[in-house]
């Protein structure tokens, strides 16, 4: 295998993995821009070595998938998305390959959650995602409850109308949601479209109108059939028709109207509340879309420029260490004040002591810093020119600034460790937080600012010990009445019913999150097999891997882990499913369940194949043995008849277990 191909697989996986969590999850682990430069490097190494590309990869396809939490819907068009240009050239190289010396319209790029509504003799009766461009979600009761889609529309055309846009977050709206959250322990949003995003797909319509999302619209679905023969009329249609359409859109003559709309937004786009990252480019006259056509994910009549990240020079007055959930200890620049992205910045983070002392990184230091709309600000470059002598090298600390345990640094890792996870006020007060979140345990009101409250006290010294306080301890504490006490005391009853997943994504263990917590659960079924797995056992579980293994296993080879787990065990906490094993005839056999059963739940009949040896896994590949398909099937069941596994329905697979 050439280095190409080695890079290339590398690149496949990594856009597969980040395209799941932005497009699928709502959880971006990475900024656009770091997104956009991993699939660009991806395509063009597929444009200079082609035998080498994989036809069937996301970067030839549009989004991500539909969920199964709700009804499919076919789209009548296909949602398709956009190619990304970065650059002037590639820009003119979009006007060059068009050939066309037309009107084009500019529109702001929202970044949102695209959607397609469509409206029968004036009345709103379907909202759908894109989903991948030709099957989305139906949302249509959760559109019901976004107070700016208009239930019917002005001057109603007779027969069907389909338009199509984005549904938003405003970053006024963002910044609240976020601060509610981190009240209630739960964690914060990466940002506004990821918001949206985790909003519109909720399955409960009162805290969708609670959030306040937006929605603006851009295109007309076959205008032509009203008489709309160019996009900039389309826009004037969707306004006097009473659907919202954002202001921030000119009709450009030429290249230099569009290049002078791109200047002119660069800074004022920040003014506007609501995130955009570009423009979006289009020829003005659809009459000649169908000519110039599309390919499999994109049309070719459009283009979306992405501006770059923001950048400004700034002066580092100190560097501090902030100690996070799992010990690390990252470097934070202090700045001074800069204006950067549409607010001011005076933090950076520095990633660890490597990046410090590969970009030679002193206190002092005149620095390039930026900041895309999702990500805090990040040091690019030293202005070594601006050096006078005075700068101070920076050097890690040897010792914990939170609870003055040694450092120690693992040979594979960059990251610096406080080891000290029992007792570190700052690991705990991070853990806690984390303990308490949606996937953990759910406490609502246990956040950042309770949880050091509760560290600081020294009430709480592990994570057990909240469920130890007394009223009185709780209303001991700054700002907490009898009524909060109660409250708080109410959720932590309530949370010890959670089932054994969510306290084993609640532990923190590193790299273990509410997926690798749910395949570890549904393989090994309680906490006492997962605590006798070999490291070798975990990883053999598919979507597991070494490394997760690893953290697993030595997490319960911890003697103060194995005492928290015997604390919760004695509270009563579910330590998973006991079960009572009645044969081996599903020895080898692994089943994947999609859509609602009728007999029993997806849980209990999981509980069959494990009670006969089988396994269950929430995926299908080609190693499942069985689909079982009740109602209302999803994604799995086309996977599976691509696969050529085996598809039972309930009562053959009850003829099975039986």
């Amino acid at each position: 295998m050439n280095n190409y191909q080695i890079r290339m697989n590398e690149l496949y996986e990594l856009v597969k993995h980040h395209a799941e969590l932005y497009y699928d999850n709502d959880s971006p682990e990475i900024s656009d821009s770091e997104y956009d430069s991993l699939v660009r490097e991806l395509s063009q190494l597929e444009h200079e070595h082609p035998e080498l590309a994989r036809k069937d990869f996301l970067t030839h396809k549009v989004g991500g998938s539909a969920s199964e939490l709700f009804a499919k819907v076919n789209h009548k068009v296909p949602m398709l998305s956009l190619d990304n240009v970065f650059t002037p050239d590639e820009l003119n190289n979009f006007f060059t390959r068009i050939n066309q010396t037309q009107n084009f319209t500019c529109e702001m790029k929202i970044d949102g959650l695209a959607v397609s509504l469509i409206y029968q003799d004036g009345k709103f009766i379907q909202g759908a995602t894109r989903g991948n461009g030709t099957t989305g979600e139906d949302v249509t009761q959760n559109l019901l409850a976004v107070e700016s889609v208009p239930k019917f529309l002005k001057n109603a055309p007779e027969g069907r109308v389909e338009v199509r846009g984005e549904v938003l977050m405003t970053t006024e709206r963002f910044n609240a949601l976020n601060k509610l959250r981190d009240e209630r322990g739960e964690n914060p949003f990466a940002n506004p479209r990821n918001a949206a995003a985790g909003t519109l797909r909720q399955t409960d319509q009162k805290i969708i109108a609670e959030r306040g999302l937006d929605i603006f619209l851009y295109y007309l679905v076959e205008a032509q059939s009203f008489g709309v023969k160019t996009q900039s009329q389309a826009l004037s249609w969707l306004s006097e028709h009473g659907l919202p359409v954002q202001e921030a859109w000119k009709l450009c003559a030429n290249l230099d109207d569009v290049n002078n709309f791109i200047a002119q937004w660069y800074d004022e786009r920040f003014k506007l509340n609501y995130v955009t990252d570009g423009v979006v480019i289009k020829l003005d006259d659809l009459t000649q879309w169908p000519e110039i056509g599309s390919t499999s994910h994109a049309p070719r009549w459009a283009v979306a420029y992405k501006y770059p990240p923001e950048e400004a020079l700034t002066r580092i007055k100190n560097i501090i260490i902030s100690v996070g959930r799992t010990g690390v200890l990252t470097p934070v620049a202090l700045l001074e004040p800069v204006r950067l992205a549409g607010t001011q910045v005076q933090r950076a983070g520095l990633h660890n002591a490597d990046e410090i002392s590969r970009k030679d990184i002193r206190i002092g230091d005149v620095v390039r810093v930026r900041k895309a709309a999702e990500i805090i600000p990040e040091v690019i470059e030293v202005d070594k020119s601006s050096r006078t002598g005075n700068e101070k090298v920076f050097t890690m600390p040897s010792y914990c600034p939170a609870c003055n345990s040694e450092i120690v640094r693992l040979p594979d890792e960059a990251a610096f460790r406080c080891p000290n996870r029992a007792s570190c006020p700052a690991q705990l007060i991070e853990s806690l937080r984390y303990f308490a979140s949606r996937n953990g345990m759910n406490i609502k009101g246990l956040g950042k600012s309770l949880a050091a409250k509760l560290i600081e006290s020294g009430k709480v010294k592990s994570l057990s010990d909240i469920y130890k306080l007394t009223p009185e301890d709780w209303t001991s504490l700054e700002k907490i009445k009898d009524k909060s006490a109660e409250n708080i005391m109410s959720e932590l009853e309530s949370s010890k019913q959670r089932p054994f997943v969510n306290l084993l994504t609640a532990l923190g263990i590193k790299d273990v999150g509410k997926n690798a917590a749910e395949l570890i659960v549904d393989h090994f079924g309680n906490v006492d097999a997962i605590m006798n797995a070999s490291e070798s056992e975990l990883s053999q579980i598919e979507g597991v891997g070494p490394v997760i293994a690893k953290s697993i296993h030595e997490f319960f080879r911890n003697e103060s882990n194995l005492a928290l787990i015997q604390d919760f065990r004695a509270m009563g906490f579910s330590m998973g499913s006991e079960i009572i094993t009645t044969g081996d005839k599903l020895q080898g056999k692994i089943f994947v369940f999609t859509g609602t059963l009728d007999s029993m739940t997806r849980d209990e009949a999981g509980v069959k194949v494990k009670a006969l040896g089988g396994r269950v896994s929430n995926s299908v590949s080609a190693k499942t043995s069985y689909l079982v398909a009740g109602d209302k099937t999803g994604s799995k069941l086309v996977k599976a008849e691509k696969l050529g596994v085996k598809i039972l329905s309930e009562q053959e697979f009850l003829e099975l277990v039986n």
